[in-house]
């Protein structure tokens, strides 16, 4: 008699939806912590995990009687010390876009906040320095700042930059349709560069000589509009230009259609 073989389920269509479900809630879940301090205590988490199986394939009676004592308390632990990052991650599951479409409906409307702004921005000659984050990370220019983790708006935007106030000359991060943080120090571009420009200008060249980030850059003294990328700056941009790299930034896909109403841009020299 031959020996019974161990049952093995059919692969389906239900268990191909099952594991594709379970990968992107993993996937949403990594996207949402990282970066976040409670990464790095799940990190730490692991970590004792590790050390537990070490001491139970060594052995170790003594540190595994300890952490198996341990373990029960370290839910509750992590409730308590992360609820403010629980809420806050809850409330991005309810305000994510789980699919393209949501997601490009909250770009492009972030898009049209930011031109908005720095329309305003360029009309009344207000100094203003937006980076965007593109596919490498910022956590330490945002970390250099003051965190918000606030919905882009043009309001928002014209009060960080507002003559006077504590932000109004660092720089603002955007991390997707979220503005990161404010009042940002970013490095200045050590490479020779025209003697007019100042140094929001040479901070805008600058963390694009570390990154593939787009840098807005408002002139105080002329009211122009400036773009970096990849070490290099475009001055006098129109709104066209500026929608263009903005959409592209951000991932959109926008026609180069008249930008949204607002006061002209200024030209160089002007």
């Amino acid at each position: 008699m031959l020996p019974e073989l161990p049952f093995r389920p059919a692969f389906t269509a239900t268990a191909l939806l099952d594991i594709v479900v379970v990968a992107i809630l993993v996937y949403q879940a990594i996207n949402m912590l990282r970066g976040r301090r409670a990464a790095h205590i799940l990190s730490g988490v692991g970590v004792l995990v590790l050390v537990y199986l070490i001491a139970v394939w060594l052995h170790l009676e003594l540190l595994r009687t300890l952490l198996a004592t341990l373990a029960p308390y370290t839910a509750f632990a992590l409730i308590v010390m992360f609820q403010s990052e629980i809420r806050r991650m809850l409330a991005q599951i309810g305000r994510r876009g789980w699919f393209s479409f949501g997601s490009q409906v909250q770009r492009r409307e972030s898009l049209e906040e930011i031109e908005l702004a720095i329309q305003t921005l360029a009309q009344d000659k207000t100094g203003a320095l937006i980076i965007v984050e593109r596919e490498i990370g910022l956590r330490s220019f945002v970390e250099s700042g003051v965190l918000m983790d606030a919905q882009i708006s043009r309001d928002l935007l014209l009060s960080i930059f507002e003559k006077g106030a504590a932000m109004h000359d660092g720089a603002v991060i955007i991390q997707g349709d979220r503005i990161a943080a404010a009042a940002c120090f970013l490095p200045l571009t050590m490479n020779p560069v025209s003697r007019n420009l100042g140094t929001r200008h040479r901070a805008g060249i600058g963390v694009t000589e570390e990154a593939d980030c787009l840098a807005i850059i408002v002139s105080e003294e002329r009211g122009t509009v400036s773009l970096a990328r990849n070490a290099g700056i475009e001055h006098a941009v129109t709104p066209e230009r500026l929608r263009e790299a903005l959409a592209d930034a951000l991932g959109l896909r926008v026609s180069s259609r008249s930008a949204p109403k607002g006061p002209a841009l200024q030209a160089e020299g002007s």
